[in-house]
């Protein structure tokens, strides 16, 4: 059976970011990936019952996913409004998704307060990062699933084709 990724849809082009904008990644894998039917394409941030555009938001107090999940952190947009049960519904609803597609993987786009595998950035919208889930990526990784970021497609190639070959 053909292991399936969900994937972030900014990463394939579709206009969902907080400011309307894709951030598509071109790489022939992904490419290879859609043409084989394996990509499940969410945003969580839309499936969280948000809007495009939308005000921007980071996890306060430079926590993380796992802090949201444990209901120790909580998510606010830059005018200072409580996100934080729209982005918890936009996980929910992307790991439902992962679960009734069978997916293992996840490739979600950096930086995000949803999608962050890596890196996340630290609550003062002031730019600076930190390493850190965002809420999504926490609760696939709670639950099993593997999360890369776009630096780490080609590990991501590697488990794919070891998995494949098994």
């Amino acid at each position: 059976m053909t292991a399936k990724i969900l994937v972030s849809a900014c990463l394939v082009g579709r206009p969902v970011r907080y400011d309307g904008a894709a951030k598509t990644l071109d790489h022939p894998a992904l490419t290879r990936w859609r043409d084989e039917g394996r990509l499940v394409v969410v945003c969580p941030e839309l499936a969280g019952g948000f809007s495009v555009p939308r005000a921007p938001a980071e996890i306060a107090g430079g926590l993380s996913g796992h802090d949201v999940l444990a209901g120790a952190a909580r998510v606010v947009d830059i005018t200072g409004a409580d996100v934080t049960a729209l982005f918890l519904d936009g996980a929910r609803n992307a790991l439902a998704l992962a679960q009734t597609e069978g997916c293992r993987f996840a490739l979600l786009i950096d930086g995000s307060p949803s999608c962050g595998g890596a890196f996340i950035y630290d609550g003062a919208f002031a730019g600076r990062k930190h390493a850190g889930a965002g809420v999504t990526a926490a609760l696939l990784r709670a639950e099993g699933l593997e999360v890369f970021t776009p630096a780490e497609i080609g590990a991501l190639e590697a488990r794919l084709e070891s998995v494949d070959a098994d």
